[in-house]
């Protein structure tokens, strides 16, 4: 089975956190190298282990904040 690989790339916002430290966060993550996209998912607190999550283009996630702003 092929490695899977993430890199943090730019830390944007923490929306929450839970009690066991986990937080939901909104960030720019590159996953197995490439280009990094908004991602928006819960985090351990080292960051080592990830949940469930959504990732976005810059187009969908400029579309988003379009939508937020009009």
């Amino acid at each position: 089975m092929a490695e899977f690989k993430f890199e943090i790339v730019e830390q944007l916002l923490v929306l929450s956190e839970n009690d066991k430290g986990w937080t939901k966060e909104l960030n720019r993550v590159s996953f197995n190298g490439a280009e990094a996209k908004y991602d928006i998912r819960s985090w351990s607190p080292d960051h080592t282990k990830m949940g469930k999550g959504i990732t976005l283009t810059n187009e969908e996630f400029q579309v988003l904040t379009d939508a937020f702003k009009g």
